[in-house]
């Protein structure tokens, strides 16, 4: 990856040693039970696109600079197409969890606590993920632990089966618009929708007019 779009995503792996705190997780629990009802907005405006299942991968390929430009701006068109709005997250290596957060908590700044949960996952459901992982498995969930190593598909497959959501992604894949990853072992009791700009970033995704603040009634008497 070059370096003039690498800081879209980084992928440092600096470790967070600090767990979070009993508050964060009551938090968080009690966010995603507020906002864990079926929106429908976004799946409306996409109502016309057939998803792709995806099979969970690694990250192992990386467009060349010219490829993600052109890669960004057939996301930008999509976006434009169907009346969606990004809510741009950081891009320190966290993105795909931030992402989530969002979708999720309404706040991208829980994506230490979807970390955590995803890697829960990994680490409890070994036989649901073992064989997509070209590498040794606990050296695998050991790195995914780590404060700004990316996601893949495969924490996207397990953050699916943790949280019981099914996970719609617009990417900027050429063949490719709509994915659509589903829990495994259980009916998704919530959809989250995320952007892809492919092997480089995810935001979190909502319909624009849904997203955008109401006007203000004008007064009867106002002139």
């Amino acid at each position: 990856m070059t370096n003039e779009y690498q800081s879209e995503c980084s992928s440092s792996t600096s470790w967070s040693s600090q767990p979070d705190t009993k508050d964060d997780r009551m938090i968080a629990l009690m966010l995603t039970e507020e906002y864990s009802k079926l929106d429908g907005a976004v799946a409306r405006r996409v109502s016309n696109l057939a998803p792709v299942p995806v099979v969970p991968r690694i990250n192992s390929f990386f467009p060349t600079l010219s490829d993600a430009n052109l890669d960004h701006q057939r996301l930008l068109q999509r976006l434009q197409a169907y009346g969606l709005l990004e809510v741009r997250v950081a891009g320190d290596g966290n993105c795909q969890f931030r992402a989530l957060s969002d979708q999720m908590f309404k706040s991208p700044e829980h994506h230490k606590f979807v970390r955590k949960e995803v890697v829960k996952q990994l680490k409890e459901q070994k036989s649901s993920y073992e064989s997509y992982i070209p590498m040794k498995y606990k050296h695998y969930y050991k790195k995914m632990a780590k404060s700004g190593e990316w996601g893949d598909h495969v924490t996207l497959q397990a953050a699916a089966d943790r949280f019981a959501a099914k996970i719609c992604l617009l990417t900027s894949f050429r063949d490719t618009c709509f994915i659509e990853i589903v829990p495994q072992n259980h009916p998704p009791q919530r959809e989250l929708w995320l952007s892809f700009w492919s092997e480089v970033h995810y935001n979190s995704l909502y319909d624009m007019r849904a997203a955008l603040p109401p006007k203000p009634r004008k007064k009867h008497w106002l002139f």
